[in-house]
């Protein structure tokens, strides 16, 4: 299957990006079929060849997820834009929470409890025993 994605080059600390169209499974440094733009992300621009583009679209190519929201911001193709990062936080992090509305406070309220826990039984000789207190 033909992908459109990126390939990197450019200087250390500075990416530039080639998109490519390639087979899925090569490699992007080396073998790809054609060079169809360039991406700079730091800028944010981006040169493409749109009807080129377009022509590995209808033929069936399938565009990356970077690539896919790429190319409906420059409004070369239509759609909804694909979420494509998944970044996590960590654990001592945590995003500040705005405060709700007391109108919703109530709702929660009026929820269903969570059911309780069971409480673990513990099976030690020692709790089995009762201290006699000293008279």
């Amino acid at each position: 299957m033909l992908t459109i994605r990126l390939s990197r080059f450019g200087k250390k600390k500075h990416p530039v990006f080639r998109v490519i169209i390639s087979e899925k499974t090569k490699d992007t440094i080396g073998d790809y079929l054609e060079v169809l733009g360039t991406y700079d992300p730091h800028t944010n621009k981006a040169n493409l060849k749109t009807d080129r583009i377009q022509y590995w679209i209808s033929k069936g190519a399938q565009a990356s997820g970077v690539i896919h929201n790429l190319l409906i911001s420059h409004k070369i193709i239509t759609g909804d834009k694909i979420k494509v990062a998944n970044i996590k936080k960590k654990e001592g992090e945590e995003k500040p929470v705005a405060e709700t509305p007391k109108a919703a406070e109530p709702q929660a309220e009026t929820a269903a409890p969570a059911p309780e826990t069971p409480q673990p039984k513990t099976d030690t000789p020692e709790a089995g025993k009762t201290e006699t207190p000293a008279a």
